[in-house]
């Protein structure tokens, strides 16, 4: 028992489980005392698209997965706002990312989807390493100066990005409680969970549309709430693509994004994968009858 809690990261696992509590309680609050302000929502909606286009964009496209280039100001805007979603600096996050990668559904696996739904969602942010945090597969990010100042400012800029701006702006919308609860606290517990979605949900229920060697599937309904990161079966078998949702019918905002900052400079280079690849993969999946 003993060495079970010493594995247990209390830090991560009092914040996981104390932050749906909190948000509860400051909502409640703020009904109570200061009457329900529809603009809270708007505040919720705001940095709800904010971070998690910051994850999507930035954290997993821009910076794991190098998959087009990006002008300093969005990778500014994403470190910033992908802090206040309080997932870890990006440094932390694309390591484990690429580890991820390279290999999934293996015992090096950080969210190893065949150890349990539990685990790949949430259980693994819960204990510490077994190893020390050494950041592997980095080296291209420690390059990054706006990488590495985030890095080692990321606490101050998740609670002032996260926490006290949006609850500064529902005090001078006159509901301080409901831009705590609504604004901020609710809306991180949102993103966090849609966001794990992906690391669990994603790698068991939906179609393996491209490949059927890994767990990760395609799901348009995670797509909907992650800004397209749902389309996991063609993302782990096309990674470099800057798109996760390749029809034009696949709801990938994430995509819409990039491309349309390409049009104004801001992004370049924009990776994707041939159509002929892309239409033998899914011809050799339907020959193989896996994808319904």
């Amino acid at each position: 028992m003993g060495k079970v809690l010493k594995r247990i990261d209390w830090t991560n696992s009092l914040f996981l489980t104390l932050t749906p509590v909190a948000a509860v309680a400051a909502v409640i609050g703020h009904v109570m005392y200061e009457g329900f302000n529809p603009w809270t929502l708007l505040i919720a909606f705001f940095f709800y698209w904010a971070t998690g286009m910051s994850i999507t964009v930035g954290y997993h496209r821009l910076f794991a997965h190098r998959s087009f280039e990006a002008h300093p100001i969005i990778q500014f805007f994403t470190l910033v706002f992908g802090a206040a979603s309080f997932e870890n600096s990006a440094l932390k996050w694309c390591s484990d990312h690429r580890v991820h990668h390279t290999h999934v559904d293996t015992e090096e696996d950080p969210y190893n989807i065949k150890k349990g739904f539990f685990w790949a969602h949430i259980g693994w942010i819960m204990v510490r390493p077994t190893k020390p945090e050494t950041y592997p597969m980095s080296a291209d990010l420690r390059r990054n100066k706006l990488v590495m100042w985030q890095h080692r400012y990321y606490l101050p800029l998740s609670i002032f990005v996260g926490i006290i701006v949006p609850t500064l702006i529902g005090a001078w919308m006159g509901s301080p409680l409901g831009g705590l609860g609504i604004g901020a606290l609710g809306r991180i517990v949102l993103v966090h969970h849609t966001t794990f979605f992906i690391n669990s949900l994603c790698h068991m229920v939906g179609d393996k549309t491209f490949n059927d060697e890994h767990t990760a599937r395609d799901s348009w309904i995670t797509a909907i709430f992650t800004f397209g990161e749902g389309y996991h079966n063609f993302h782990h078998t096309f990674q470099a693509d800057y798109r996760n949702g390749v029809r034009w019918y696949h709801f990938d905002p994430g995509k819409w994004v990039i491309k349309s900052m390409s049009w104004v400079g801001l992004t370049r280079k924009l990776k994707k994968v041939s159509d002929e690849t892309i239409a033998m993969a899914r011809i050799q999946m339907k020959d193989k009858g896996v994808h319904a």
